[in-house]
């Protein structure tokens, strides 16, 4: 075996990292909690209408709308009927489907891109910030509701919505990473064998970046579930009649002037405690492989 081979070939981290890191992770307090409310949410959301099977979408012709908490309803009905605990869990289920497909997607496009950016270098690299630059100046919240007032929506669409509007913060984060990894010896090794830039954008930097991909991607779904319930309360979410936190929330609004408060609080604290878990799960993960790289 050459020189160059045996460079190419040597393990950029040890065996025991990930392994050593994931348990310093599950150690650390401020992940603990983040994954006990993670396990609470995915529970309720998930498991919760497996027990309690009340159509979320259904109207009970015997109770009053806006009814107060009570054995038939545990955290009362809407404004129609519909009863609220049900429709918490179903809202559970969307927002929790659109955080994770559309972090996915924004991870997936903005470390593709930002790989590509930071191995190309020189003028393509500069042009293809230039590019980011410009679409991060435009607050993604406002091009998020001119697309989704332009354009007939369902969850396919605001996952793509959001997936696609998302991508530009790895992307710079994933094109930083890579600028100091072009520079290592495995990589160099991989052009002199001839490696195209594809191949050492999958073999060489992505894999050496998962440790910034794996803390942004829970920020990403924080952010994610947070402008489904934007769009949501806006009325420009999953139509009707989906349930969603979002939708919940501004529908429970206009009751709040009944003393209505099961239709507000309870969607407003599962959009809070949701976003708490995903980014104490961030901050814990970023801390845990920050340790672990400076201890390098």
């Amino acid at each position: 075996m050459t020189q160059v081979q045996e460079v190419l070939l040597r393990e950029e981290k040890s065996p025991g990292y990930w392994s050593t890191a994931g348990r310093e992770f599950i150690r650390n307090p401020v992940a603990r909690v983040g994954l006990g409310l993670m396990g609470v949410i995915i529970g309720f959301s998930f498991i919760g209408p497996l027990f309690y099977t009340v159509d979320p979408n259904g109207i009970d012709a015997y109770v009053d709308p806006l009814a107060a908490p009570s054995w038939a309803h545990l955290l009362g009905t809407d404004y129609v009927g519909r009863d609220i605990l049900a429709r918490l869990m179903a809202g559970g289920q969307s927002s929790l489907e659109v955080g994770f497909a559309a972090a996915f997607l924004a991870i997936v496009v903005g470390a593709l891109y930002g790989a590509t950016a930071g191995l190309l270098g020189g003028a393509a690299d500069s042009a293809m910030m230039r590019l980011l630059d410009v679409a991060l100046a435009i607050p993604v919240l406002l091009l998020l509701l001119l697309l989704a007032v332009t354009i007939s929506t369902n969850m396919a669409v605001i996952i793509l919505l959001i997936g696609l509007t998302s991508w530009l913060v790895p992307g710079r984060l994933i094109r930083a990473e890579t600028l100091t990894l072009r520079t290592r010896e495995y990589v160099q090794a991989a052009r002199i064998m001839g490696s195209s830039s594809t191949r050492i954008i999958g073999r060489h930097i992505l894999p050496n970046t998962l440790g910034t991909i794996v803390v942004n991607v829970t920020f990403q779904i924080a952010d994610a579930i947070l402008l489904l319930s934007y769009l949501s309360f806006l009325g420009l979410g999953i139509p009707p009649p989906a349930a969603t936190w979002g939708g919940i929330l501004s529908d429970g609004l206009t009751s709040l002037s009944e003393n209505a408060w099961w239709t507000v609080y309870p969607a407003g604290a599962c959009i809070l405690l949701t976003v708490v878990a995903f980014n104490f799960m961030g901050h814990a993960l970023q801390d845990t492989l920050e340790t672990r790289l400076n201890a390098k």
